[in-house]
Formats: structure tokens, C-alpha cells, sequence
């Protein structure tokens, strides 16, 4: 919810062409919590002194206070000005806002409601409003079509709805079934991707057009192995050339090879990839040593629509069956199913969002909610529509904040963390997606994006949140959890304008820490 960066060859020349439902929730309303934290009252942080009403259910707009008293110079208000002062010190923006989940007060804050780019805070949004309009238990459907006569198919059709999670291997599972409904001959294969329109890069992504790495993969209704290819390298025995393959298989010829050199002279790996037809050839060359384990580099696709259908059509003729010809785009109109695969559900899915910040995922569904609930094909801008709408429909929209993109990337996307953090109160009440969305998020100290932070013992296992880096963007916003199943505290922390990420990180946490130690007093558990 971050940019992840595949691992880079050195040097690298990676030019990558390819040729050629659940219900909808109305409003999220107050509820109690997936598991039992409305029994008490949340424990004061040293800024909270005196008692507040509870807001109304669902209206991020009544909360009974928007400002903390600027008299209360806790250790916690302490943190968030030095924070703040730091920031403005180095020529950078911030927006901060701590708020008890159970009261809805605002614990602490800095320039509450100024919008910030949220780089990968804007999967929190993504993520809370798929899960409330889509349920936790939507699945993608991908399938094959056509009309089967005598072990023959005319014309089959590979149809999927933006399923983010399709892999070669699913594609084998469909191409399986055909076999076992007798199919021995495939005349025309199509790939049918009308769901979503004809723009698959991501709004913003254009920003950085030779950017080749997988996290700036290009989105499709129809995407396999996230729209991207895999180049492997084994060592081998030295003087002998390392295994090099492909992933998904059959798509690049490759020519040249890797040397396999002495233990400990390390490696230097060289690729180069063009267009040859409906697939790719590559050239491969460099060293490395023996005994270093399987190397894989990882690069994004130029045009996707293709993809599957290479993919499957490989997938057939090691079963046997006999494809006539190459893959093309088509076949809207044939709809009698023949096999089908379903995606894990949207609750699961939502682990790449959170956990491992993954922007694909984060763009498929906002493209899938653009078609879901503004209609076909889905376009990027209508999901942000529906983002918008959601978030003004529970009074988090305000006239600075800019919906764009689904995953953060790139200068794309403005809010507060006040609305982030209310965003992440209303989620933690809500009963029908809540636990989804609490698993999905990093644990400080344990996993995902937070497995190197927060790892004292005062707070780990305590924190979590989701984070956010761009090249001058740093964000975290989440949740400190509370002792005795009490209700947590939801912080969100915005900055902009500084490269010195280890810097802005502490300050950062720093805030966070605070929060803990007003919640958590003596050992943890």
C-alpha cells in the first residue's frame, strides 16, 4: 500500500515490447469490532484528559473534536510538534493526525487537513472501499469459451474480469479441463479483454515511460503472472554456461549465455530483450559464480493483451492439443463456458495490497471497481470516481483531495491524514470487512513492509499500518493496537519534500512510539 523494485541486473538493458459480486455496503456504519475491544473505553494516551462523546455512527463529519487542546503538552503532542518543526526545518510538508478509534477524538496533530501525496497510503483506500463495495469474499472469474463439436473448438475464447492473481499455472488448470471434455483441436484462440478499456497503463505511470521494473507492470482484463516476465540463472560448474530460463514459459527465445565462473568472483548479468512477433527474443550474456543460488530478475511487459493467450496456447500443446494459430484479440461474442477458474477471495487478495504493497494489484481493482459500479469497460477513472464518491459520502472528501490512481505511484494522488485516519476508524467498526482489512496490513516488527521497524520490544507486534515511499515521499498510517481489548488509536503521518528517508523515518516513529507508550504501560504480552 510503497513501490516494490524488482532486483536490477548490472548493467541492464531492458527493453520489453510485446507485439501485436458481493453486496454493496451503502454506509459504513459504527459497529463493533472484530473481536471484543468495545468492552472498555480505550486507555488515555497522556495527551486524552478529559472525556469525549462518542461520534455518530458512520459520519467521519460529527466527530466531537476536531482540534486537540493546544494545552495539553503531553509526551505524545510533544513528538508530533518535533516532528512537524523537523520537517518544516528540512523544506519539507507534513500532515499528521492521531485519533482514538473508539471516541473518534483527535489525540494530537500537525496540519491535520492539509493534502499531501500519500504514495502508498492510497492502497489504504483502495483497499477499504473494494472490500466494502465488492465484500471480502469476491472472487475474479477467468475462463474459457466456445462451442466444443467432435473434440474440436472453432474458436475459444480466454475471458477474464481483472483477476490480479492469475498465474501460468491457472491457465494449465483450464487448459486441463479442455482436455478432459475430449478437446484435441483449437481452430482461431482468442483473448477477449473488452472488460477493460484500451488503456493499460496506469494513470501516472506515464511519468516515468522507461521505467522497465515489475512494479510499474501495465494493467489488463485478462493479466498473467502480473503482467510481467521472469529471466532465471542457476550456476553451474565453473567453465560451463549457467541455466537460463523464462517465465511464463515459451514467450522468449533467447540467445547468448551466462559463463559459470569460480566460488566468490560474484556475478554480472546482461539483458536485452526486443520484439519478434507475438513473443520476444532475448539476449543474455555475463558471469556468475558457482555456488551462488538462482538469480532472478524481473521485468514488466509493454503490451499485455497477448500475454495470456501465448501462454495458454503453450499450456495446450504440451497437453496434445493441436492450436492452429497464434493468439489474437476478439471473441466478445462467444459466451458458452467451457472451464473455469476462480481467483482466492478479494480478502486474500487484499495481502499483496497491504502486506507486500503491490501496485498491480492495487490497479486492477480500481479498474474493477470503475466497471463494477460505473460501468463497462472499466476505465482507471472511473474506480477513482468511485473512491471519490465513497469518500465523500462518509464525509472524508474535501475540495484538496485528489483521487487519480489506485496504488500511490508516482505524483498521482492527494489527501489528508485526517482522512486517513478517520478512513482507518470507520474501517476497524466495521464488522463485514474489518478483520480482512487488520490482517492484510504490516505488523511492526514482523512482517511485510514494517519486518525491519518497530522491532523493540515495547512495540513490536503492536503496529499496524501500511507504508509509503516515493523519492521525496515518506508515509505511514495504521493502527497502535491496545491492551485488553480496547479499541486502538489510529495514526496516519504524511511528509513531503525530503529525500532522507532514514531521517524522516525516525521522526516518524518516533510519533508512533509515542502513542505506544501511552497505551501500553509495564511489559506487553
Amino acid at each position: 500500500m510503497f513501490s516494490r523494485r524488482s532486483l536490477w541486473l548490472s548493467p541492464v538493458v531492458a527493453l520489453i515490447v510485446l507485439a501485436s459480486c458481493g453486496a454493496e455496503l451503502t454506509r459504513i456504519h459504527a459497529a463493533p469490532a472484530p473481536t471484543a475491544r468495545t468492552a472498555t473505553a480505550p486507555k488515555p494516551v497522556a495527551a486524552q484528559r478529559r472525556p469525549a462523546a462518542a461520534p455518530n455512527a458512520g459520519s467521519a463529519a460529527s466527530s466531537p473534536s476536531e482540534t486537540p487542546d493546544p494545552g495539553e503538552q503531553s509526551d505524545l503532542g510533544r513528538a508530533v510538534a518535533r516532528c512537524e518543526q523537523w520537517v518544516r526545518g528540512r523544506g519539507g510538508r507534513a500532515s499528521i493526525a492521531v485519533v482514538d478509534v473508539g471516541s473518534g477524538r483527535i489525540l494530537a496533530a500537525a496540519e491535520k487537513d492539509q493534502a499531501l501525496n500519500p504514495a502508498s497510503n492510497a492502497k489504504l483506500l483502495t483497499t477499504v472501499v473494494a472490500l466494502d463495495k465488492l465484500g471480502p469474499g469476491y472472487r475474479f472469474t477467468t475462463g474459457l469459451y466456445g462451442e466444443l463439436n467432435e473434440g474440436s473448438v472453432d474458436a475459444l475464447v480466454l475471458r477474464g474480469d481483472g483477476d490480479p492473481s492469475l498465474r501460468s499455472e491457472d491457465l494449465g488448470e483450464l487448459a486441463e479441463k479442455l482436455v478432459l471434455l475430449g478437446v484435441e483441436q483449437v481452430g482461431k484462440l482468442w483473448v477477449d479483454q473488452s472488460r477493460f478499456d484500451e488503456q493499460f497503463v496506469p494513470p501516472a505511470f506515464e511519468q516515468q515511460p522507461q521505467e522497465w521494473a515489475a512494479f510499474r507492470a501495465p494493467v489488463s482484463a485478462v493479466a498473467v503472472e502480473r503482467n510481467a516476465i521472469s529471466m532465471h540463472v542457476l550456476p553451474r560448474r565453473p567453465g560451463q554456461p549457467a541455466r537460463v530460463w523464462f517465465h511464463p514459459p515459451a514467450l522468449v527465445q533467447s540467445l547468448g549465455e551466462v559463463k559459470t565462473t569460480p566460488r566468490g568472483t560474484g556475478q554480472k548479468l546482461t539483458l536485452s530483450v526486443s520484439a519478434r512477433g507475438s513473443s520476444m527474443l532475448a539476449r543474455v550474456g555475463g558471469r556468475i559464480a558457482e555456488g551462488l543460488p538462482e538469480q532472478r530478475f524481473t521485468r514488466r511487459v509493454e503490451d499485455p493483451r497477448l500475454l495470456p493467450g501465448l501462454v495458454l496456447r503453450y499450456e495446450l500443446k504440451i497437453r496434445g492439443v493441436k492450436v492452429n494459430e497464434q493468439p489474437e484479440l476478439g471473441g466478445d461474442g462467444i459466451t458458452r463456458a467451457l472451464a473455469l477458474h476462480r481467483s482466492a477471495p478479494l480478502g486474500i487478495l487484499s495481502y499483496e495490497l497491504g502486506k507486500n504493497s503491490d501496485n498491480f494489484t492495487a490497479e486492477m481493482l480500481l479498474k474493477t471497481l470503475g466497471g463494477k459500479f460505473k460501468g463497462t469497460p472499466a476505465r482507471s477513472a472511473d474506480g477513482a470516481a468511485v473512491i471519490s464518491d465513497w469518500l465523500r459520502q462518509h464525509g472524508l472528501l474535501t475540495p484538496s483531495t485528489r483521487i487519480t490512481n489506485g496504488s500511490g505511484l508516482f505524483d498521482a494522488n492527494r489527501i489528508s491524514a485526517l482522512a486517513l485516519a478517520r478512513l482507518l476508524a470507520l474501517a476497524y467498526k466495521e464488522p463485514r470487512i474489518a478483520p480482512e482489512f487488520l490482517a492484510e496490513l504490516a505488523v511492526g516488527g514482523v512482517d511485510g513492509t514494517l519486518q525491519s521497524r518497530f522491532q523493540g520490544a515495547a512495540v513490536r507486534g503492536r503496529i499496524r499500518a501500511k507504508t509509503g515511499t516515493l523519492a521525496t515521499t515518506d508515509a505511514l498510517s495504521g493502527y497502535v493496537m491496545a491492551p485488553g481489548g480496547r479499541m486502538p488509536i489510529a495514526v496516519s503521518i504524511l511528509v513531503n519534500g525530503i529525500a532522507e528517508h532514514r531521517a524522516v523515518r525516525e521522526h516518524v516513529d518516533q510519533v508512533v512510539q509515542a502513542v505506544a507508550a501511552g497505551l501500553w504501560q509495564g511489559p506487553g504480552p
